[in-house]
């Protein structure tokens, strides 16, 4: 038995993903589709008979981003919806515990990022104008969710949040947690038509 602490995990698809360097060919959409949708935001402290998942939530932060900026490109939504799929295999730690834990979490948090968003085709980095919107999506959504489905009032989540940015239109289910089946599929789902309009639009097709 080798003295080196392990430092990779086991993934249902059969790949072996090393979390201290990852490697984007590890990387499959299944995997992170299925656990999100069993990672819980909040801590599992929400509303209803299901818990919030963070597929769900990324979900949210996609249309959110989507009606800020109804101009953004399918790559761009792409990578609203992926914001958080290193949580995947690291959990969705509360912000006040990733404050106390530094910037460990933090550097592992973004060597997977990295690996993910290369595996699908995204640069290593998102643009900063990309950032002020994903930024600007979640940080609405976590007012929503906090007021919603986690005990928040509106005084004590703008506090937390900031005032939230106006949104127009209807978010329908999005904040009525889900099964977990039903937040992997949709999750799973908006992947793949995203990711197929991406590269229709970087491969357009020859004419004959």
């Amino acid at each position: 038995m080798s003295g080196q602490p392990r430092a990779w995990q086991r993934m249902l698809s059969g790949r072996r993903l090393d979390l201290l360097d990852p490697s984007p060919l590890d990387v499959e959409i299944v995997d992170i589709a299925h656990g999100l949708a069993r990672v819980a935001r909040w801590n599992g402290q929400t509303a209803g008979p299901h818990v919030f998942s963070v597929a769900q939530h990324s979900l949210l932060v996609e249309a959110i981003g989507g009606a800020f900026e109804p101009a953004t490109n399918a790559a761009g939504r792409l990578e609203l919806l992926l914001h958080d799929a290193p949580e995947y295999v690291i959990g969705d730690i509360i912000s006040p515990f990733k404050a106390a834990i530094g910037h460990s979490y933090k550097a592992v948090e973004t060597r997977l990022l990295a690996a993910i968003r290369l595996r699908f085709g995204l640069t290593p980095e998102p643009t900063a104008a990309t950032q002020r919107l994903i930024k600007r999506a979640d940080r609405l959504s976590a007012y929503l969710e906090a007021t919603r489905l986690a005990g928040f009032s509106q005084v004590e989540a703008v506090r937390v949040f900031g005032r939230p940015d106006r949104l127009d239109g209807d978010l329908g289910t999005l904040l009525e947690p889900w099964p977990t089946a039903e937040a992997q599929s949709a999750f799973l789902a908006r992947f793949h038509a995203l990711a197929d309009d991406a590269a229709g639009v970087a491969q357009p097709a020859t004419a004959s």
